[in-house]
């Protein structure tokens, strides 16, 4: 009788289709084991001197920075991105651990409110904090949430994307490295079926997930029914406002960045460019040039800018959006070929509301301008959309420009400039792009019992 496989999950290089390792699926006695492992460390983490919890960080920051090539090349071979930037990725992931470790202290001090009584609002760590995380920013997606949940004293249980296996793995030995006790940080490679019961735990006292709004409603229903505090940061369909006296080339330049970044596969990629007639031939213009210079393909090439997309379901997923959009009246002035994962930069023109480049995420390099009557119906256009995660305007009247970002329906607009995070600034979305911000201290406290302390005088 032939045994029956041992189920697992492949870690596949996007650019070749080459197999690079298998992963062996968990089960729910793995679970249980680490739940229980959790729930023995939170006990003794929580109580360690935040400066000791904070010198884990600063060592986690210099080992990032000692690995930076292997780590940003296992990145570039599990997802695809370009090489360049997943060195970037680490660097950031560094960069925040060091950030943390300097100003998290401060953070999380206690906050003295005198009234008739003598009152002392305090924070403290909930427990594990169960994290359901995506492959398009492998190491940062981690990092982001990670770092002030755990110097907070919480713990943490990472159940990572399939397809990025291998870099869950590396991440919690660098962990380990780093000198954090075994079990505040932990991998669990299991089935989305597997889920649930994970967040019945009862050391679990938080779930944090970055996907997609059908993966965070799901995730949500579940942690409601257990009555457990959850942050979600979902999908997003970012719009570039460029207004009619903005620096036309300056704004085409950053707009095409940022959608092309990571071969488009960021939720807070620029992706839908609104502009008027006033400059519609001209930037159009622009951000055609800047679409051309784009050379996709090998992630580890230098005369590349831009690699794969991460998985085969993806690239199909983004040129059925493009097709019906062109279905729909919109028209290739750029690119618009694939083979396989290796999607070529595309640019669509006459872009209109119907179309999926408008009214859904588009996850990968495709950028498409949607040319307004007038400035009010371009502002218009900008929040008809049922995402809410950033935006970008351009203008050389950076005042008009604030009273306008007041009216964006986002969680973050960045003005002349293109949308990133920052651990130093709160993160997040509203609408279907989620609830709840990570990063900065508002980030910080999202999985603390902020606690009132009050003493009778």
């Amino acid at each position: 009788m032939t045994a029956t496989p041992e189920p697992v999950f492949q870690s596949i290089y996007p650019f070749t289709g080459e197999l690079i390792n298998s992963y062996p699926i968990m089960n729910r006695r793995d679970i249980v084991e680490r739940a229980e492992r959790a729930e023995k460390m939170f006990a003794y983490w929580r109580q360690q001197p935040l400066g000791e919890r904070a010198r884990c960080f600063q060592h986690l920051a210099v080992l990032l920075r000692e690995n930076a090539d292997k780590l940003a090349t296992l990145i570039t071979r599990e997802m695809g991105k370009h090489i360049s930037e997943a060195r970037a990725e680490i660097e950031k992931c560094a960069w925040t651990c060091a950030y943390f470790a300097k100003e998290g202290p401060a953070m999380l001090s206690e906050i003295s409110v005198p009234t008739e009584y003598s009152n002392k609002i305090v924070f403290e760590p909930i427990g594990a904090v169960l994290a359901v995380m995506p492959w398009n920013f492998p190491f940062w997606q981690v990092f982001r949430y990670a770092v002030p949940a755990l110097l907070a004293g919480n713990v943490t249980i990472l159940k990572h994307a399939p397809s990025v296996c291998g870099c869950a793995l590396a991440i919690e030995d660098l962990f380990r490295k780093a000198g954090f006790p075994e079990g505040v940080f932990q991998v669990l490679i299991i089935e989305v079926a597997d889920v649930e019961f994970a967040i019945r735990q009862p050391v679990v006292q938080g779930i944090t997930l970055t996907g997609s709004e059908t993966a965070g409603s799901k995730v949500a229903s579940i942690a409601g029914r257990y009555v457990k505090k959850t942050v979600l940061e979902l999908g997003g369909s970012d719009p570039v406002i460029v207004l009619d006296d903005a620096d036309v080339e300056k704004a085409a330049k950053v707009a095409v960045q940022s959608r092309m970044m990571n071969a488009g596969q960021s939720c807070i990629c620029g992706k839908r460019f609104l502009i008027t007639r006033h400059n519609a031939d001209e930037f159009t213009a622009a951000v055609l040039e800047e679409v051309k210079k784009i050379n996709q393909g090998d992630p580890f090439g230098q005369q590349t800018r831009m690699g794969p997309m991460a998985r085969i379901d993806l690239a199909d997923n983004l040129e059925r959006q493009m097709r019906r959009s062109i279905e729909r009246g919109a028209t290739i002035a750029w690119g618009g070929e694939r083979s396989g994962c290796n999607f070529q930069p595309t640019l669509l023109l006459n872009g209109q509301a119907n179309m999926p480049v408008f009214n859904e995420e588009t996850f990968g390099p495709l950028a498409a301008i949607f040319v307004s009557r007038t400035e009010n119906e371009m502002i218009k256009r900008a929040n008809a959309t049922s995402y809410g995660l950033g935006a970008s305007i351009w203008s050389k009247d950076t005042e008009r420009a604030e009273l306008i970002a007041r009216k964006i329906e986002a969680g973050a607009v960045f003005i002349n400039a293109m949308v990133k995070s920052d651990p130093r600034l709160p993160f997040g979305g509203i609408k279907l792009s989620g609830y709840g911000r990570e990063l900065s201290e508002i980030g910080m406290k999202e999985f603390c019992n902020i606690k009132t302390i009050s003493t009778a005088t």
